[in-house]
C-alpha cells in the first residue's frame, strides 16, 4: 500500500489561471474585480481565436470537399481522354470522303463521327472540356511545345502551326496538355 503521508499529485494544468478566490483574505475587492476583469478579457480573447480558427477550418474543409468533388475523377477523365484522342485518330485515318465512295464507307465515317460528338458532348456535361491549339499564341499553361519550326510567311513567332493533339481541361484545370509545334523567331540563316 501507500504511505498516507506521500503527497498526491498535482492536478492537471487547465490553461486557465487560478483565480485570487483564494486569497480573499489578502485581496480587495478592486484587486479581486480587476483580476477578474484581467481573466475574463483573457478568456474572451481565446473564445474569439477559437471561434476564428473553426471558422477557417470550416472553410479549408469546404474547398476541399468541393475540389475533392470536381476532380476526383480526373484520372478516369485522363483515361477517358485517351479514348476520345484514339477515336479521333481513328477517324483521320480514313481515306478521305470522295465522289462515288462505297456506300458502307460512308456510311462508317459518319457512324464514328456521331459517336464522337455523342461522346465529346458526354465529356463536357461532366465538366471536360477539349481546346484546340492550332493557330492560337503558345500557351505554356496549356500547350507543350514537341518542336519549333521556322514561322511561315504571314504567322507571328510564337504562334502554334501544327497542333498533334488538343489540350484537355476538366472544369478549367488541366488535364492532358496539347502537343503542339511552334513557330520560332527570326529567319533561318543558312
Amino acid at each position: 500500500m501507500s504511505d498516507p503521508a506521500e503527497k498526491l499529485p498535482d492536478p492537471p494544468a487547465t490553461g486557465v489561471p487560478e483565480t485570487p478566490a483564494a486569497e480573499a483574505g489578502s485581496a480587495t475587492p478592486e484587486d479581486r474585480i480587476a483580476a477578474l476583469e484581467a481573466e475574463l478579457t483573457q478568456m474572451r480573447d481565446r473564445w474569439l481565436r477559437s471561434e476564428a480558427e473553426m471558422q477557417n477550418l470550416r472553410a479549408r474543409t469546404q474547398r476541399e470537399v468541393q475540389d475533392a468533388r470536381q476532380y476526383a475523377i480526373q484520372k478516369f477523365a485522363g483515361d477517358v481522354v485517351e479514348a476520345a484522342q484514339n477515336l479521333r485518330r481513328g477517324l483521320e485515318a480514313l481515306p478521305p470522303q470522295q465522289e462515288g465512295e462505297p456506300e458502307l464507307l460512308t456510311k462508317l465515317r459518319e457512324g464514328f463521327e456521331g459517336v464522337e460528338r455523342s461522346f465529346l458532348g458526354i465529356l463536357e456535361r461532366h465538366g471536360i472540356a477539349r481546346q484546340e491549339a492550332q493557330g492560337q499564341p503558345f500557351d505554356p499553361e496549356l500547350h507543350q511545345a514537341m518542336a519549333e519550326q521556322p514561322a511561315p510567311e504571314g504567322v507571328a513567332p510564337g504562334t502554334v502551326i501544327q497542333a498533334w493533339t488538343p489540350a484537355w481541361t476538366l472544369n478549367g484545370r488541366l488535364l492532358k496538355p496539347a502537343m503542339v509545334v511552334v513557330a520560332a523567331g527570326g529567319t533561318p540563316k543558312g
